[in-house]
């Protein structure tokens, strides 16, 4: 069954650079990033575990942690880094899942059931499906699916940006225009009535009936 937002994110023990661990225990109360590879020693793949690595402070900001999977083994994962240095200039410290039985890629929907049990003999386009990210939240469910072709590099500002809008709109009624960025104006949610808005935000403008605007709220 495909996964879809607001499911709970599949739990799941597996294997990675930082040891054994058993995903929910792992998120604990906080954000996590999962973002996925379909093979290491890739082009693309390279510069983006390089760039995740170069915002993961960004992302401790938020309170979320970041954690990726390739359909290879552990063993390569830690090779894989040195290269990953190399190109980009940032050393992965972020833990790397290795999925070498296809277990977490299936779970997850990146690759169907019928696609064997072993990460071995198979080639990135094999494996092309297996470029999502999946931004889940602390009551483990799924809060946002990207999936990216196999030679479009990702754009993680992107997955900062909407996260900032999740976590702003889980906490007050309000959600968050087209290309909307920290600061910029929001639209007030059709579950808050006029009178509501004014003593909630204070003022506000109405473009259309149902397109109302207020400042940002603050924290």
């Amino acid at each position: 069954m495909a996964l879809r937002i607001n499911d709970t994110a599949p739990d799941f023990t597996a294997e990675t650079t930082h040891g054994t661990i058993h995903f929910h225990e792992w998120i604990g109360d906080g954000w996590a990033v999962l973002f996925s590879h379909p093979k290491n020693f890739t082009p693309v793949c390279t510069t983006e575990l390089g760039t995740m690595a170069g915002l993961e402070d960004e992302f401790r900001k938020r309170n979320a942690k970041i954690i990726g999977i390739s359909v290879d083994p552990v063993e390569d994962h830690d090779r894989w880094k040195d290269d990953i240095l190399k190109a980009t200039g940032f050393s992965v410290e972020y833990p790397l899942i290795g999925d070498r039985d296809l277990k977490v890629a299936k779970l997850y929907d990146m690759l169907p059931a019928d696609s064997g049990d072993s990460a071995q003999g198979r080639t990135p386009a094999d494996n092309a499906t297996v470029r999502s990210v999946y931004v889940i939240g602390p009551d483990k469910k799924i809060k946002l699916i990207l999936t990216y072709p196999m030679t479009t590099g990702r754009n993680f500002d992107e997955i900062l940006r909407a996260i900032d809008s999740i976590q702003l709109t889980a906490k007050h009624q309000v959600a968050t225009p087209a290309n909307w960025k920290q600061g910029e104006d929001v639209i007030i949610t059709a579950a808050v009535s006029n009178e509501d808005a004014i003593q909630r935000f204070g003022a506000f403008e109405t473009i259309l009936p149902y397109l109302r605007t207020t400042k940002q709220p603050s924290a």
